[in-house]
């Protein structure tokens, strides 16, 4: 049991005095580890919604505001915003419902700051909801959006 404690004490003074000579984890680094990512780089969200619904929740609500922030000192040259349905009832009222999906987006997104951005809807209702042995997609009840990003002109 001693040989172990002092095993432990000698492999412990060991990796102290080795973090001491090359700085340990505290050392000042002379490159940054990552580069930060490109200013006004586009982006894509989804915005989900309750079942039948195309009323926005509390989480799409923040959702939209994380994209507001995101966009913050960027000219936003177009938005797409796509409204999916999942394959539950006809096609139709499905389609219908991606439709007002989409719209409840863009309205959103205009109140969000996004107003004078070119937008350009779309409705994809069920279409590709369910694989070709049936099954059903999951979490297609959302509107994809698509930024299209560009550095303020100076």
């Amino acid at each position: 049991m001693k040989r172990t404690r002092a095993t432990i004490l000698i492999g412990a003074v060991l990796a102290l005095t080795a973090c001491a000579e090359t700085g340990g984890p505290w050392r000042t680094l002379k490159k940054p580890v990552a580069a930060a990512g490109p200013g006004c780089a586009g982006f894509t969200s989804s915005i989900y919604f309750d079942q039948d619904s195309a009323a926005l929740t509390p989480e799409a609500k923040m959702v939209l505001a994380n994209a507001r922030a995101q966009a913050r000192g960027c000219q936003v040259r177009a938005v797409r915003v796509i409204g999916l349905a999942d394959a539950v009832g006809a096609s139709p009222a499905n389609l219908a419902l991606s439709k007002r999906r989409a719209d409840a987006v863009s309205s959103a997104l205009a109140a969000h700051g996004f107003g004078k951005a070119d937008f350009d809807l779309a409705a994809i209702g069920d279409a590709g909801a369910t694989t070709a042995a049936g099954v059903a997609a999951p979490l297609r009840r959302r509107a994809d959006i698509i930024f299209d990003l560009t550095p303020k002109p100076r």
